[in-house]
């Protein structure tokens, strides 16, 4: 059986990060989704109410207006012929049920022929709405027996949905305590409320799928927009690693089998202390580089600018540069001033003349390297042009990666040179030069860089 415990520690920081993702994305659907139904439920129930509400405004019009025309003859029975004569009773349908004795208040268990049942005075012949007398008796008990208006859900006889309302009423000059004599019960047709509640219904919950998924991909989206950093960190971390992995396993094999050869007493001793020490060089400057590139993608090394002469610097550079017989020639038509970081500028021309030096001639000749300073409105330029074999096809468009330089190196030199012209807010191009070699052109804003660094 699988350990869960053990199969959470084997995922990765970036699948936690991606994890964690997808969690505040569903988290954020389901707040958003709880949010939307509660709002959903009350609007559809504010409607089922407003709706019903129409409805019994209307039935207690005419209930009120028909109660007007009731009249009682002399000895306290009810007279329905003024009724009768003057409204139309058949549509809506209204109906007239009476207390047999006024003693008595009907319940709504009551049958029709039961002592204290109420009576039916009046029913239209031909309803428009056909109701069963149960219903009816039912509305009118109900509201005799509160002892005020009420109204109700019913169905017709063919299983249309109606309501009904019951107005009670009392007999003439009544006391405040007086019983109800009977009630008036009218019928409205609700189908037409229904079918609009139900198309509610439907809109609102169609809406709210929609909001749900719509508010799910912002979510997606927010959440991504929130773990890029950490994802990005991360990269740059493997990207470390990777680096380290890939620059450092070849100089410590070849130290490794220097130190066996040495062992086993088959190299010169001077011999082997010459390569060892050009191989602690050699990996002194690949950490170096490696660590320069870190801090500069991670952006923990702030840019410490200020007023720089870069055509100085560049004489500095190339003065400094392990030339060993290789020509290289500097033209500065004049001083060139930028706001930039000193010891980033100095390792972005430093790496350009090394690779122009190194890979910049053919082979048993020697390196002819021109580098020139000049300005062009608000960028200052550093060309580095060499008269080698040019560039190769299969790496000219991504030379400024890392392990790209398709020449046998790391190609972290034009990769470090192009993250400090970046960083400065400028740029590093390569294109072919006028004698047949590669021309590096590294353009910094003579201002300096952008304000977000």
């Amino acid at each position: 059986m699988p350990n869960p415990f053990r199969a959470r520690r084997a995922l990765t920081p970036t699948a936690r990060v991606r994890r964690l993702r997808r969690r505040i994305t569903v988290l954020f659907a389901l707040t958003s989704a709880a949010g939307l139904v509660a709002m959903a439920v009350l609007a559809v129930r504010s409607d089922g109410v407003r709706g019903r509400e129409q409805l019994d405004r209307a039935m207690s019009a005419d209930t009120n207006w028909a109660l007007g025309l009731l009249e009682t003859d002399e000895d306290g029975r009810l007279d329905t012929q003024v009724l009768l004569d003057n409204a139309g009773t058949a549509c809506p349908p209204l109906f007239l049920l009476a207390v047999p004795s006024a003693s008595s208040v009907p319940d709504a268990s009551d049958g029709p022929d039961t002592p204290g049942g109420l009576v039916v005075e009046h029913a239209p012949d031909r309803p428009c709405l056909t109701v069963s007398t149960a219903s009816v008796r039912q509305a009118a008990a109900t509201a005799v027996r509160a002892d005020e208006p009420r109204s109700r859900d019913a169905r017709t006889v063919d299983g249309e949905p109606v309501r009904t309302f019951a107005l009670p009423f009392y007999p003439p000059d009544a006391e405040e305590d007086a019983l109800p004599q009977g009630a008036l019960v009218t019928v409205a047709d609700a189908s037409a409320q229904r079918a609009d509640h139900r198309r509610l219904t439907w809109v609102v919950t169609g809406g709210c799928a929609l909001l749900v998924l719509l508010s799910a991909g912002v979510g997606h989206l927010l959440s991504g927009r929130a773990v890029r950093p950490a994802l990005e960190v991360l990269d740059r971390q493997e990207a470390f690693h990777t680096d380290a992995a890939h620059d450092l396993r070849t100089p410590a094999a070849s130290l490794r089998t220097l130190a066996e050869t040495a062992l086993r007493g088959e190299t010169d001793s001077t011999d082997v202390h010459r390569r060892t020490l050009r191989l602690a060089e050699t990996m002194g400057t690949l950490v170096d580089g490696l660590l320069t590139r870190a801090r500069l993608m991670s952006g923990t090394a702030p840019l410490a600018v200020e007023p720089l002469r870069l055509d100085q610097l560049v004489e500095a550079v190339v003065e400094d540069a392990a030339t060993e017989g290789q020509r290289v020639a500097v033209r500065a038509p004049g001083a060139v001033v930028v706001a930039a970081d000193p010891d980033l500028v100095r390792r972005a021309v430093a790496n350009l003349v090394g690779n122009a030096l190194v890979h910049g001639h053919l082979p048993g000749e020697r390196a002819e390297v021109e580098v020139t300073v000049g300005g062009e409105g608000a960028t200052a330029t550093v060309t580095v042009e060499d008269a080698g074999p040019g560039l190769p096809p299969e790496v000219a468009g991504a030379l400024f990666d890392r392990f790209r330089s398709g020449s046998g190196s790391t190609g972290l030199g034009l990769s470090i040179a192009s993250w400090v012209a970046h960083a400065h807010g400028g740029s590093l191009t390569a294109e072919p030069g006028r004698r047949g070699g590669a021309r590096f052109v590294l353009r910094l804003p003579a201002g300096g860089p952008p304000s977000d660094g």
